[in-house]
């Protein structure tokens, strides 16, 4: 499964660096890219694929899966849960910890998701209906 960093670094590497394999970068396997494994990519393992995996897939590991490890999931590891590792937790390696790893953290050491940018992430769960989530994650990322 293609993953691409998410934390709030503009660092190499970094979730908001638009240089080599950056969260945003539209370059080859970027977290912007629309290309081959490309965080924007509709392609398999892209972050707006509805294939297994892929950031828009409502099957296992997918971003808008509500099951185990799925982006919508409230449960272990989930892009839901507040519990450790959680897209939601505080605590370290979460989505929402500024610690390293975290996903609000500016430091060098990133946090991956399969999901595209934030933005369009938000775009597609609103477009989808999926307003309580939706409302969740734009509260927590702060947008």
């Amino acid at each position: 499964m293609a993953k691409w960093p998410r934390n709030s670094s503009t660092g190499p590497n970094g979730g908001l660096s638009t240089g080599p394999g950056g969260g945003m970068s539209t370059g080859p396997g970027g977290g912007a890219s629309t290309g081959p494994g490309g965080g924007a990519s509709t392609g398999p393992g892209g972050g707006m694929s509805t294939g297994p995996s892929g950031g828009m897939s409502t099957g296992p590991g997918g971003g808008l899966s509500t099951g185990p490890g799925g982006g919508l999931s409230t449960g272990p590891g989930g892009g839901m849960s507040t519990g450790p590792g959680g897209g939601l937790s505080t605590g370290p390696g979460g989505g929402l910890s500024t610690g390293p790893g975290g996903g609000l953290s500016t430091g060098p050491t990133p946090y991956y998701s399969n999901i595209p940018t934030r933005a369009a992430y938000l775009r597609e769960l609103e477009r989808r209906g999926l307003h309580t989530a939706y409302n969740t994650l734009k509260r927590a990322w702060r947008m």
